[in-house]
């Protein structure tokens, strides 16, 4: 049992089963569809399939962060039984969420002073920011301390890269991250963007690429110019993607090729329904460690 409290929000793409393995606590955010909220809970009172399905027949899901009094409610049990507690959120760059936390963890400052809380922006999301919460719980199993955890995630967190294509533009046009003429122009060549989440922890669209398999062949080929040690890598690979599964597999078949000690090791996750309201269906995201993001 550790000392301190790990904990992250649903939006690290990741499964209940993982975190629990894991030892990684996480808090919930929210989503509406035909008016009716319901929690980011990590597929567990829906299926990916129906949430996407859903999506395709015209709904418009709305999503909406934790607020400080969640958060609240959420680390007091810990601090209480005399933890320590180390968040990693969701990065600024997509949502005000880390604010929120900064907020709440000021006001328990107050209540518990005896006690450290931290709380830190990931810069990332999905499950590239479910692969830095695994990097943070293998290092804490292994012995490291509070602060060295939260020292590694400071130092590292610009190391995970994101990046991202779609075949379905449908949901990127409805968010306004594509331009309606553009999504319509896109999708009659079927173009699918390569997008990253840059140093600032946005995501920004970088090439427009026709044809799937172009696609996929420019993002191994991207995958290789950063990853840490290229070919020799001996990290962690983690995907994501949105009713689109044989793509993602497609991706992690063609990056075993490159890298054969991978076989069998590529966890490939659903992304949520919170990142998914934004994506829709069709989007295939990789993560991995390389180099530090400069843009």
């Amino acid at each position: 049992m550790s000392s301190f409290m790990l904990s992250c929000e649903s939006t690290a793409d990741r499964t209940a089963a993982f975190f629990a393995e894991h030892d990684i606590a996480y808090i919930c955010f929210h989503y509406e569809v035909d008016g009716k909220v319901y929690l980011d809970d990590l597929y567990q009172s829906t299926t990916s399939e129906q949430f996407f399905a859903s999506i395709t027949a015209g709904a418009q899901p709305k999503t909406s962060q934790v607020g400080m009094g969640e958060y609240i409610d959420f680390w007091e049990p810990s601090l209480k039984e005399g933890k320590d507690v180390l968040h990693v959120s969701l990065s600024s760059g997509i949502s005000g969420t880390y604010n929120s936390a900064c907020l709440a963890a000021q006001q328990l400052r107050e209540r518990y002073p005896e006690r450290r809380i931290r709380v830190i922006d990931s810069l990332a999301a999905s499950a590239g920011y479910g692969l830095l919460m695994e990097y943070l719980a293998d290092l804490r199993d292994a012995g490291s301390t509070f602060d060295e955890v939260a020292d590694w995630a400071e130092a590292h967190k610009l190391n995970v890269h994101h990046w991202f294509f779609s075949s379905d533009l449908t949901s990127f046009i409805r968010g306004g991250r594509i331009s309606k003429t553009s999504g319509v122009l896109g999708t009659a060549l079927k173009i699918c963007p390569l997008m990253n989440v840059d140093n600032t922890g946005h995501l920004i669209p970088r090439e427009k690429i026709r044809t799937k398999k172009r696609a996929i062949a420019q993002m191994v080929k991207t995958c290789m110019e950063h990853i840490d040690g290229g070919a020799a890598y001996t990290g962690k690979v983690c995907m994501s993607q949105s009713a689109c599964r044989a793509d993602a597999e497609a991706v992690a078949d063609a990056l075993v090729e490159q890298m054969p000690q991978l076989a069998g090791k590529i966890d490939i996750n659903d992304i949520g329904t919170v990142i998914g309201s934004h994506t829709g269906p069709g989007t295939v995201a990789l993560f991995f460690m390389g180099d530090a993001r400069v843009d």
